[in-house]
């Protein structure tokens, strides 16, 4: 029921707001933030690290539409989003692509809105950035602005995304990324490798900030889908090596 969900909403907003309050704070590069708050960008964020971002964009003042899920979860979170001041769009990857797309390029065409968007969401794989934010770019001109929070005292969910939820108490810091545009007649080679940069940049980010703090759960994550990545181009290279060896 709709209610129950504002309710709920409502109580994830208090334990949000209460953490933040409590919490020391330490933002980099928030001249850039400032810059893009009111104008069309597209700001950037791993799905598992929402949580103190919320308050710093309201706080902030930022303008912005935040990009939801259809299904129950994301409409419940597109109401937490709304007590935090962002409007939202429905839609993702696999469910209404080609509607979100039409919606914030319309939204950032208007020039007096931003947009906030997880590129690994809403269903994974984790920290792996899908191609949305570089399409939005593209077709607008508007900037890519990277942003991560990470905290000094925090737990990691056991999902998929790996949802940093940050404890009272703590050192909050939070980075804002450089801007990053994407050129209108990009091929698709250049396309790719643009994608993979800012994706290398995200990943960057998130293991400065952690690293600082001791938190090595991503790292583990990391080094764990490397392995597996890498073990698996060795076995095709093998396979395609044993293919062109001629018979005996």
């Amino acid at each position: 029921m709709d209610w129950v969900q504002w309710i709920v909403a409502g109580l994830m907003a208090i334990a949000i707001w209460f953490v933040y309050f409590t919490c020391r704070k330490r933002i980099t590069n928030w001249e850039t933030f400032k810059k893009y708050r009111r104008k069309p960008a597209i700001f950037i964020f791993w799905h598992g690290r929402s949580m103190m971002l919320s308050p710093i964009v309201c706080l902030g003042g930022m303008r912005a539409y935040a990009v939801a899920s259809r299904h129950k979860d994301g409409r419940m979170m597109a109401k937490l989003q709304r007590l935090f001041g962002l409007k939202s769009i429905y839609g993702s990857t696999s469910d209404g692509g080609i509607s979100v797309l039409r919606q914030g390029v319309r939204v950032l065409r208007r020039g007096d809105y931003s947009m906030c968007m997880s590129p690994d969401g809403p269903g994974g794989p984790s920290l792996r950035v899908q191609d949305g934010a570089l399409y939005f770019a593209k077709m607008t001109g508007a900037p890519i602005i990277p942003v991560c929070y990470s905290a000094s005292h925090a737990w990691f969910q056991k999902r998929w995304d790996r949802y940093l939820v940050a404890l009272p108490f703590s050192l909050i810091t939070c980075k804002v990324g450089k801007p990053i545009f994407v050129d209108s007649k990009i091929n698709a080679t250049e396309f790719e490798a643009l994608r993979k940069k800012v994706e290398d940049i995200m990943v960057r980010q998130v293991r400065e900030m952690d690293g600082e703090f001791n938190l090595f759960q991503v790292e583990q994550d990391l080094k764990s889908s490397e392995f597996k990545k890498n073990l698996r181009a060795q076995r095709d290279a093998a396979r395609a090596k044993k293919k062109t060896q001629p018979r005996k």
